[in-house]
């Protein structure tokens, strides 16, 4: 047999559903989309038909989100105060839209995550 050639009983390697997660896309095949809108997930995968309806995370990846991004910004901000002592209006003009753009830009990623790790540890909604 050459050697790196697959047998034909041999399944392929199967993708990592948490980084096809944090990518947005298809946790069990990595191929195909996992949102149809900010955070709409697809009824079916559309590269393998995996059905995504039965999977539910609610606000899980919200919680999750709000609880990185404000201590980021609010620990950067109180070192920021304490070392250099700006107006509080300068603070308040990169802090807020920071924590927006934050929250905003790792919402997708969690989401998809949280699908992730629901898939993995096989959790139905009952």
């Amino acid at each position: 047999m050459i050697e790196g050639a697959q047998s034909p009983d041999s399944k392929p390697a199967r993708i990592d559903p948490i980084r096809a997660g944090m990518r947005c896309r298809c946790p069990n095949c990595g191929q195909g989309k996992l949102y149809r809108g900010f955070l709409k997930v697809v009824d079916r995968c559309e590269a393998c038909g995996f059905d995504f309806t039965r999977l539910n995370t609610g606000d899980g990846a919200a919680i999750f989100i709000m609880q990185i991004a404000g201590g980021i910004v609010v620990f950067s901000a109180l070192y920021v105060q304490i070392a250099y002592s700006p107006p509080i209006w300068a603070m308040l003009a990169v802090a807020l839209p920071l924590v927006a753009g934050l929250s905003l830009g790792l919402m997708q990623p969690g989401k998809g995550v949280m699908i992730a790790l629901q898939m993995r540890n096989g959790a139905r909604d009952d």
